[in-house]
């Protein structure tokens, strides 16, 4: 506002001037009228000329200089943190005020939106950190986690999630559920999780879920899971995603399912042999057996059933506690050569009253093993017991035993002219409690020999075994043990 009473004063005086100068001219124009007019003209311009000259150059060499001085104080007042002073012409110094005004003001909100963008930034790595340490868990988790916003996308996943549902984890961020997750009734269940906002409550819904998308013409595998989904509230109160967790339960199904497969095997063989005895004793109890032989005769079964009872309970409990891990093993040079010999020597009187042959092929080298003697004779016992109990009579038993240098173990073989077995049933023949269905009449059995051979060679031993058999063409009956024991070379 005083720049412009200044400019406007300046710009008075300035025609006040003219006007003086003019009359002046006038005057003495008059005196020189007599003059020609050339000598007029001449005189005028040199007038002018001279006034222009002595009044507006040192002018203009003021305003130049005081302008470039403005020019290099407003420029040192746009990178210099210290205050300005003004000097120069007065009526340009509230312009300059003004403008370094401006400059000091947009240097302020420069500072402030720097001290903003630190804080923002600040916030941004803490928030990276956390998101950091929030995926860590999630990738921890044995449950599949799988979390989505609002819009029902894919906004965070662990491993676990992208193995079950069959979806690459990387891929999958911020895609609709429809293009990640292939199970339909899933993903109803998110939908119908977000669009009833209940964030108070936790779902739980046990249901299978496909494992990924099916193959052509065929079904994808589902598993039995656990499902609870929650609601997560943003900023604005509002539903801000579903977070689904999926617990595995076939495992546990599968584990519930063979305990009571177990149980009800178990309490089935059990039964057989007491009821055999509970018969026998109510005859004697009864006074049925009237003679001495008779009375032998019930003796004699009543004690093979006894014996057999005992040993489904040994078989019972020496696998239970190969399983839990806390069987006792004595670990020593154990020579397999020996170990054949003794179980042949046990089960030769049953060979003869079947009229069969064994024989046997015993490498001239050492077989000696690092483990337990009694458990790995059980196994050759049970092997060769086997081949005597389901081989016809006129038969052959014949056991092999050499070693393998490549392995640097010993392998026992048994193998039989009897019956075979079935394709079918040789997957499931070192099952607990299984028997082939048509051999049940041949021999009597536990159906837990070949269970306990199984534990005792791979989980005790860390050995292998095997079965290979045609129907009609016998069988043969395999394992091989470590001549040292993994376990001392751990340990060494």
């Amino acid at each position: 506002m005083q720049a412009g009473k200044i400019a406007s004063l300046i710009l008075v005086l300035l025609v006040t001037a003219v006007a003086t100068l003019l009359r002046v001219f006038a005057l003495w124009a008059w005196e020189l009228d007599a003059a020609p007019a050339t000598t007029r003209v001449w005189m005028f311009a040199a007038i002018v000329g001279a006034v222009s000259a002595t009044v507006l150059i040192p002018m203009g060499g003021i305003l130049d200089r005081s302008i470039t001085k403005l020019r290099k104080q407003i420029e040192n007042a746009a990178t210099s943190s210290q205050p300005i002073i003004l000097d120069g012409l007065s009526w340009l110094q509230p312009i300059s005020r003004a403008f370094i005004g401006a400059v000091d003001q947009f240097q302020q909100r420069e500072r402030a939106l720097r001290n903003q963008l630190g804080d923002l930034e600040i916030r941004h790595r803490v928030s990276e950190a956390e998101r950091r340490q929030v995926e860590a868990v999630l990738h921890a988790l044995r449950d599949a986690v799988v979390v989505t916003d609002a819009f029902n996308e894919v906004v965070m996943a662990n491993q676990t999630a992208a193995a079950v549902l069959g979806f690459d984890l990387k891929a999958a961020l911020h895609k609709p559920i429809d293009d990640v997750i292939h199970d339909q009734a899933l993903r109803q269940l998110i939908r119908d999780t977000r669009d009833t906002a209940n964030f108070t409550d936790t779902r739980h819904v046990e249901q299978a879920v496909s494992g990924g998308k099916p193959a052509d013409g065929g079904t994808s595998e589902s598993r039995v899971f656990d499902i609870t989904l929650s609601c997560v509230e943003n900023h604005k109160h509002e539903v801000g995603g579903v977070v689904t967790i999926l617990h595995d339960l076939t495992r546990e199904r599968e584990i519930s399912q063979m305990k009571s497969d177990f149980v009800s095997k178990a309490s089935h063989e059990l039964r057989t042999p007491l009821s055999s005895i509970r018969a026998y004793v109510e005859m004697l109890v009864d006074g049925e057996a009237t003679d001495e032989a008779s009375r032998a005769e019930c003796y004699r079964i009543m004690q093979n059933e006894t014996e057999r009872l005992g040993r489904l309970i040994d078989n019972m409990l020496n696998i239970s506690r190969i399983e839990a891990g806390i069987v006792q093993i004595d670990r020593e040079n154990v020579d397999m050569k020996g170990l054949v010999k003794r179980a042949l020597h046990t089960l030769e009187p049953q060979a003869k009253e079947k009229k069969m042959a064994l024989h046997t092929r015993l490498a001239a080298i050492d077989l000696c093993v690092e483990g337990d003697a009694d458990m790995l004779y059980q196994v050759v016992l049970n092997l060769v017991s086997n081949g005597v109990k389901y081989t016809p009579e006129g038969g052959r038993v014949t056991i092999a035993a050499d070693s393998d240098n490549l392995t640097r173990s010993v392998l026992v073989t048994v193998s039989d002219t009897g019956l075979g077995i079935p394709p079918d049933a040789l997957p499931k023949l070192f099952d607990k409690f299984y028997r082939v269905e048509n051999y049940k009449r041949v021999a009597k059995g536990t159906g837990l020999g070949l269970s306990l051979c199984k534990h005792i060679v791979e989980t005790v031993h860390h050995g292998q075994i095997g079965v290979e058999s045609k129907l009609g063409m016998g069988s043969k009956f395999w394992f091989s043990i470590p001549m040292r024991y993994a376990g001392s070379k751990a340990a060494a």
